[in-house]
């Protein structure tokens, strides 16, 4: 299991989740809307989830079902940023890629 950050953080970045992540598995550029989760590197400790002021953070078991598509656009970011960035442009415009 694993956290997934999801379309409400998407212009937000407040990165209050960065901050409190035990092993730093959070990550955000300057160019990026969001912040990302890395799948493999998360503990899944929880410490994000109640430090999101937007609630965009959720346990993977418990990602709701509009926001499936963010738990591959976590996982992608770390394999390939234009895509993963394009992806998020897409959800953000209400379009799905």
């Amino acid at each position: 299991m694993t956290f997934v950050i999801t379309a409400a953080c998407i212009d937000v970045r407040d990165e209050s989740c960065v901050e409190v992540c035990p092993v730093d598995c959070i990550y955000v550029d300057e160019e990026d809307r969001m912040c990302f989760v890395h799948p493999t590197e998360c503990i899944d400790c929880a410490a994000c989830e109640s430090a999101c002021p937007v609630g965009a953070i959720f346990a993977e078991e418990n990602l709701p079902r509009e926001a499936e598509l963010f738990k591959a656009i976590n996982a992608d970011y770390f394999q390939d940023k234009a895509a993963a960035r394009a992806r998020v442009d897409a959800a953000a415009d209400g379009s799905v890629l």
